[in-house]
């Protein structure tokens, strides 16, 4: 009975810090895949909040116009109310305003970048550039009925 309990601790010693090391090759994992995650959620967060900012910005700046008002100048009305709104959320908005038809097709797009729990990260890893994520959302309107939108 003493031989072989012996061995049982022999056994057991061996063992001895193999939880820290799987901890220490499973937590940079686990890691990144938490920051990929909320990076993602707070991304669909924003894209949600972008859509409804932005489609009524349209409906109130540019829906109906102020008498020979352009098509440029509405845009960039329409980047100044979603910026007003949406605040330092997101990099960069775009607001470009296309005319045919006698409809005015406003495309809006939001860039987002990725940050680290809120800090930012960097630009580049391993010498691999991490790309900005976009979104765009589009809406038309009609200039010679003010109020319609499609």
């Amino acid at each position: 009975m003493g031989r072989a309990g012996a061995a049982g601790r022999r056994k057991l010693a061996a063992r001895d810090g193999q939880m820290a090391v799987e901890l220490a090759v499973v937590l940079p994992v686990v890691l990144v895949i938490a920051v990929i995650a909320v990076n993602a959620c707070a991304f669909f967060s924003e894209c949600a909040r972008f859509d409804r900012i932005g489609r009524n910005a349209v409906r109130v700046v540019a829906a109906s116009p102020a008498y020979e008002q352009d098509a440029g100048a509405s845009a960039d009305q329409v980047r100044a109310a979603i910026e007003e709104q949406m605040g330092a959320a997101c990099s960069d908005y775009r607001v470009t305003a296309e005319q045919s038809d006698g409809y005015l097709r406003f495309t809006m797009t939001m860039s987002y970048e990725p940050t680290l729990f809120g800090m930012g990260l960097r630009q580049s890893i391993f010498g691999v550039d991490l790309p900005k994520l976009s979104h765009s959302a589009a809406l038309a309107v009609d200039r010679y009925k003010p109020g319609m939108l499609f």
